[in-house]
């Protein structure tokens, strides 16, 4: 993947397994910030906007604490509603069957990316 289509979010080791998610941000289709996050379920690496699918807040009250107890789902704080982390898709609480917006990550070289359109 070349430099200019790709964004550097973090290292691969601040992301663990079933834990804190980490934080940054993306252009909105307004232009204004979005916030985003990246986490690791199962070895793999996945990316969403930071938005919940019942009302469009983010995710974590605690910065990056996206994951239920059981480490098995993403659950919105302010509604419960649970979150497949494989694919977004909501399959508990006020929004059952709609899905987070997912974002292209991939690892390489020891880091997370993301992949971007060239401007």
């Amino acid at each position: 993947m070349a430099a200019d289509t790709a964004r550097l979010i973090c290292s691969s080791t601040a992301l663990i397994d079933s834990g804190r998610a980490v934080r940054f941000e993306i252009p909105g289709p307004d232009g204004k910030p979005r916030a985003a996050i990246a986490l690791r379920y199962q070895g793999r690496v996945y990316g969403y906007v930071n938005a919940c699918q019942h009302i469009p807040i983010e995710l974590d009250l605690q910065d990056g604490n996206v994951f239920d107890l059981s480490g098995q789902y993403l659950v919105c704080s302010m509604h419960g509603a649970l979150y497949l982390p494989t694919n977004g898709r909501c399959v508990g609480g006020p929004c059952r069957g709609q899905s987070l917006q997912a974002l292209p990550l991939y690892e390489a070289d020891n880091h997370v990316w993301l992949n971007v359109m060239p401007d």
